[in-house]
């Protein structure tokens, strides 16, 4: 299993097929979901189907979200990093979208900053990524909070599926003039 981000808590490596019940346990809470599309998912072979489907990506464009996991318990806690967009989403379409997802026992302790900041880094740094997108649900503050903290802006709003969300970027020059750097 390929570790592409160490932080000083965490670590962050391909998603596997070990990390089925994580994810089951992540993605079948409906608190984790209800900015999601409120669809939390039922069984363990839809877990792995969504395991199935990230590792598809990794093949197909050399990325994908990664498992987080915590160094000091070994445990996984989610997933965060980047996805390959190929759909037309708010009039865009192939981009780098940055997202993060954890359990609710590991919510409020800064992991989804944590590795939104580590991300970054790495997409610009050593992917040579060109922009990174963010996008989440207007009434989902938290995460808005942590995609303006980590320093996106915002561009627009617009609706996905019927709800109205908020559409963040950051291009690499803006990157290399903020102080998110690490």
């Amino acid at each position: 299993m390929r570790i592409h981000i160490e932080t000083d808590r965490l670590l962050l490596r391909d998603l596997g097929d070990e990390d089925v019940h994580g994810l089951f346990a992540m993605d079948s809470d409906a608190e984790v979901h209800k900015y999601l599309g409120d669809k939390p998912i039922a069984t363990l072979a839809e877990a792995q189907k969504y395991i199935d489907f990230i590792k598809q990506q990794y093949k197909d464009y050399g990325i994908g979200r990664w498992a987080v996991v915590e160094k000091e318990s070994g445990n996984f806690i989610g997933w965060s990093g980047f996805r390959y967009v190929t759909d037309t989403i708010n009039g865009k379409t192939n981009y780098y979208d940055l997202g993060y997802r954890f359990i609710k026992k590991y919510w409020g302790k800064g992991y989804a900053s944590e590795t939104a900041i580590a991300s970054l880094n790495y997409g610009f740094k050593e992917l040579n990524f060109e922009e990174i997108v963010g996008i989440a649900d207007v009434a989902h503050m938290a995460s808005n909070t942590i995609l303006q903290k980590v320093g996106l802006l915002k561009r627009n709003e617009f609706y996905y599926d019927g709800t109205l969300h908020n559409f963040y970027s950051l291009l690499k020059t803006e990157w290399e003039n903020s102080k998110i750097q690490q």
